[in-house]
């Protein structure tokens, strides 16, 4: 792992877990690969990127992605054409047939980049979801809990009125997570990662990601893996088991990792992937939808947060054919 670029990402206003070279490292593990950009002035870094690459089918090269960055410390049009010049030659050397870029939340006070001037178009697919709930985590736990809905108060409260125990779990408790993981993905019909995903991710997040767990009588509940860098946590991963579910754990459990997030000095915790509509469609509809993310949205809206939608997915191509071709399987695949 690099420290020099962790510390970077670490000093950025917008610094996200994806852009750590622990993420990098994680998913080299499961079928992509990753390098960082980086452009550097008097031994420090003042910009760069973290890029992952994906094989594409048939041997047709790869598909390079961005998430959530790049970050320029003081950025000019020469730094910024700098680097991206960079970006687009390493993309190349690794054989990518175009580039994805995902740049994530910009919230009012930040410069939206100008995506026509450097290249790209709206792209026909997002790899993380484009639409989240953002809550707001400062202020002490009376002031949190006031912004939520009363049925989400009364269930975190259930919890601890009926024993459920919370706590912050070590490396021996990832296997219970990840039994509750597969029971969750059965139940609700998604996928999930083998174990050692999840195994994995633990072990290269020492300090900043937490593995919370709620348990009654012996009995595993929920689990959550949340992330956290910055002003932001985000909750990724999330478990329950099928017994017991009147015990509201998943509510307490939430309670814990936000309490937790405040304490690292966060002010936002991302409940991380609503579908991908406006507000008054999702109002509309979620107590009749249960498929996709609508399965999740009836939970995460109760948390007083805001509906928030990230500026999406945006490609670069560099093979025309390779680029149609693409788009036509995803097409195919409805």
């Amino acid at each position: 792992m690099s420290t020099n670029w962790d510390s970077f990402v670490h000093s950025q206003a917008r610094a996200h877990i994806l852009q750590l070279s622990a993420w990098g490292t994680l998913k080299s593990a499961f079928g992509w690969s990753a390098t960082q950009v980086e452009i550097n002035d008097n031994g420090h870094i003042i910009a760069g990127a973290q890029i992952l690459f994906r094989s594409l089918p048939f041997h047709l090269g790869t598909m390079a992605y961005i998430p959530m960055a790049p970050y320029i410390k003081h950025n000019t049009p020469d730094t910024e054409k700098h680097l991206w010049n960079l970006i687009d030659t390493e993309a190349k050397k690794h054989g990518a047939r175009f580039l994805k870029w995902e740049p994530g939340i910009y919230l009012p006070e930040d410069e939206q980049p100008d995506f026509k001037r450097l290249g790209f178009h709206p792209s026909p697919q997002t790899v993380q979801p484009p639409r989240t709930v953002l809550i707001d985590i400062r202020g002490d736990d009376d002031t949190i809990l006031s912004r939520m809905n009363q049925g989400t108060r009364r269930k975190i409260r259930t919890g601890e009125k009926k024993g459920v125990r919370f706590y912050q779990g070590s490396r021996e408790d990832v296997t219970k997570f990840t039994r509750m993981m597969n029971t969750t993905g059965t139940r609700n019909e998604f996928g999930v990662h083998q174990p050692e995903y999840y195994e994995k991710a633990f072990e290269l997040f020492p300090d900043d990601a937490a593995l919370f767990l709620a348990e009654h009588e012996g009995d595993d509940l929920a689990g959550i893996m949340v992330f956290a860098l910055g002003r932001y946590a985000i909750y990724l991963y999330g478990a329950s088991s099928n017994i017991k579910r009147n015990l509201m754990a998943t509510y307490g459990i939430q309670w814990e990792a936000i309490q937790w997030a405040r304490q690292r000095g966060c002010i936002y915790y991302d409940m991380w992937g609503i579908p991908d509509e406006d507000e008054t469609t999702l109002e509309a509809e979620f107590e009749n939808r249960s498929d996709g993310l609508w399965g999740v949205y009836g939970f995460k809206r109760g948390w007083g947060g805001e509906v928030v939608r990230s500026l999406g997915a945006w490609d670069k191509v560099y093979n025309p054919f390779v680029y149609n071709a693409y788009k036509l399987a995803l097409r195919t695949r409805g």
